[in-house]
């Protein structure tokens, strides 16, 4: 087992847990997200891995990005978001199947990690939500991929225009989770399938795994090429500023187009 400060790594019987450790709400930064990729990837060369869980520690899955403490977005927000996208692009090109286990929250850039995942395991309590129109900035991490190849373009569109959130029950109905698990079991449900996972044989499962992603690191670093242009220049804008601050502030934003 390797343990770090923020993310701790260990297999067993075939599958890897890898958890982030910034509880509560597990917020990630540019160094964490190429911790996380550069343990999955060695993963993928770890003959006793032939699964990958993703976890978290804490009350929350992850929150995405700390916009109201730093994390280097204080400083030049577009330098550092081109170099967490070039790594969360990473995270796409592993080769070992991920089943996220999404307690709590998975909001923002925290919904685009776990959508990076084959798999995510809710419980009735997780929300998913998309809020980037409610922070004033297009969304990231891909998600303009992801997110209708998981549920469609029109469902895709009103997560994302709207930023309401889905609980766990509705995020299995329209396929943005994939199983349900009861209360405080997440972790336990996305280990027992990935278990499944391991349990089969491993060339064949990542052939087929393969298959089936076909083009997706492509079109997804594609992707996050125009997402960071539109977040670049919609950053600039007084609603983004006024989403931001309504956010922190935990009031409703009040945009006016600008």
């Amino acid at each position: 087992m390797t343990t770090g400060s923020e993310l701790s790594v260990s297999v067993r019987e075939g599958v890897a847990l890898l958890e982030m450790r910034r509880p509560p709400a597990n917020y990630f930064d540019e160094p964490l997200i190429g911790e996380l990729v550069d343990a999955a990837l060695a993963l993928d060369d770890d003959p006793d891995c032939r699964a990958i869980v993703l976890a978290s520690q804490g009350k929350h899955f992850c929150a995405g990005a700390d916009f109201g403490d730093g994390g280097g977005f204080d400083q030049d927000r577009v330098a550092v978001s081109e170099r967490l996208y070039h790594r969360a692009a990473q995270l796409f090109e592993v080769r070992t199947p991920i089943i996220a286990a999404v307690q709590g929250a998975a909001v923002g850039g925290g919904l685009g990690l776990a959508c990076a995942a084959d798999f995510r395991v809710a419980e009735p309590s997780s929300r998913f939500t998309a809020n980037f129109a409610l922070l004033g900035f297009h969304h990231g991490f891909g998600l303009s991929v992801t997110l209708p190849d998981l549920v469609g373009r029109q469902t895709a569109a009103d997560l994302l225009l709207t930023g309401r959130r889905v609980c766990g029950e509705d995020a299995v109905r329209i396929g943005l989770a994939d199983r349900l698990a009861g209360p405080g079991e997440v972790r336990e449900a996305a280990v027992g399938w990935a278990q499944e996972i391991a349990d089969a044989a491993p060339l064949a499962v990542r052939s087929i795994r393969a298959t089936l992603r076909a083009d997706l690191p492509a079109r997804v670093r594609a992707a996050l090429d125009h997402e960071l242009a539109e977040q670049a220049r919609l950053w600039q804008t007084r609603d983004c500023a006024e989403g931001i601050a309504a956010s922190l502030q935990r009031r409703p934003p009040v945009f006016i187009g600008r």
